[in-house]
């Protein structure tokens, strides 16, 4: 099996066993009428196209989730802390990041660990010339903008050696438009 159908059978099977879920009953309607209307979506709104121009790298993988668990964590406090601490409230502001990621698959895993993080969030994207603009809860300190890019970079370095890794990154052939699509 060419691996597009495989990846569009796996796609039918996780949506008829959401959709199984959902209904929290296991019977035959349901596991049916699931893969009817997982059938029906995949045929409906196919997914796009996304190009991967690397391999995963499961150590750099877990190391990656280790860290976003405990920056959560720390960052969850933090903005604990802001919200009942008996002052004013933090200076925010918007920060530029520029970023030395090569893929747009991998610019959007940054983009989404970087809004899971409470206390920050992607405004724009200026795809192209790889700058992030995020809005930062606390800006008030020096060490607070510079604990902000440390985390960015830290993230950064750790999607690039999970994903990226030069001595096998290429870019897809789906940029060129010489690979059937999935």
């Amino acid at each position: 099996m060419k691996r597009g159908n495989l990846l569009r059978v796996s796609v039918i099977l996780w949506m008829a066993f959401v959709w199984v879920m959902l209904w929290g009953t296991l019977s035959i309607a349901n596991v049916i009428g699931g893969l009817l209307v997982a059938g029906f979506l995949a045929v409906l709104l196919p997914l796009p196209k996304v190009p991967v121009e690397g391999r995963a790298h499961l150590l750099s993988a877990l190391r990656l989730g280790v860290y976003i668990f405990f920056e959560s964590i720390k960052s969850t406090i933090s903005v604990a802390w802001l919200a009942i601490r008996p002052a004013a409230p933090p200076v925010t502001g918007v920060l530029r990041c520029r970023l030395t990621i090569k893929s747009d698959l991998v610019l959007t895993l940054w983009t989404d660990i970087m809004n899971n993080i409470p206390g920050t969030m992607v405004l724009e994207i200026d795809q192209v010339r790889r700058i992030m603009y995020v809005h930062v809860l606390d800006v008030s300190t020096d060490k607070a903008v510079a604990d902000f890019y440390r985390s960015a970079r830290l993230i950064e370095r750790l999607l690039i050696d999970t994903f990226e890794r030069d001595s096998e990154w290429q870019p897809s052939p789906w940029r060129s438009g010489t690979e059937e699509a999935i």
